[in-house]
C-alpha cells in the first residue's frame, strides 16, 4: 500500500487540479466541452465567493514521474438541498484518480472523507453522477452502498442555449 495523503485544496493546486480535470475529459471523452483553466477555476475555489471546494491526494515525490506533480487525484464538490428533506446535500460534481494511482485505496479513502464531511456537516445526502457505460465505476460506487439511480435523467441548458432561454420572451 502506498502512502497519501487527502488535504482540502490550496490556492497552489489550481494548476494541478486543471490538468486532473484535462485528463478526466479525455478518458470521458468529452474533451470538446473543456474550457477550464486555472484562471477560470480559480475564483470559484478561493475567491470572494467560493461556490465550491476540493480536496487533493497527494503523494511523496519518489513516486512520480521527475517534475511531475505530486497531486494524483482530486474531489470537487458543493451543497445542493434536498426539499423533501429539507436539508442541504453534498453534491460530488467530479473525483479522479490517475489510473497509475489506482487499486490503491485512494478513490475509496476520498468517498468515505467525503461521506464523514456530509454526515458531520448533518446533510441529508451525498450524491453524484456516473456514465452508464463506466461499469467499472459502477461497480465500485455500489460496493460502498451507492445507489445507481435507473429512472433519473440529468437536465442541462448549456452556452448558447442557455443565454436563448435566459433571454426567450414570455408567451
Amino acid at each position: 500500500m502506498s502512502a497519501f495523503t487527502i488535504r482540502p485544496a490550496e490556492l497552489r493546486d489550481v494548476a494541478p487540479i486543471v490538468g486532473l480535470i484535462r485528463e478526466l475529459a479525455e478518458f470521458e471523452n468529452l474533451t470538446h466541452l473543456l474550457q477550464v483553466t486555472p484562471e477560470k477555476l480559480r475564483p470559484h475555489l478561493f475567491g470572494e465567493k467560493p461556490v465550491a471546494e476540493a480536496m487533493v491526494v497527494e503523494v511523496p515525490a519518489e513516486e512520480v514521474g521527475e517534475g511531475e506533480s505530486t497531486v494524483v487525484g482530486f474531489a470537487l464538490y458543493f451543497t445542493n438541498f434536498s426539499t423533501f428533506l429539507a436539508q442541504p446535500g453534498l453534491y460530488l460534481e467530479d473525483l479522479y484518480v490517475k489510473p497509475s494511482q489506482r487499486g490503491k485505496g485512494i478513490g475509496e479513502a476520498v468517498l468515505t472523507r467525503l461521506a464523514k464531511l456530509a454526515a458531520d456537516r448533518h446533510y441529508g445526502r451525498f450524491e453524484w453522477t456516473v456514465l452508464d457505460w463506466n461499469e467499472g465505476a459502477i461497480r465500485f460506487y455500489e460496493k460502498f452502498g451507492a445507489t445507481v439511480m435507473p429512472d433519473w435523467r440529468v437536465c442541462r441548458v448549456a452556452g448558447e442555449k442557455l443565454a436563448a432561454f435566459a433571454t426567450k420572451p414570455k408567451e
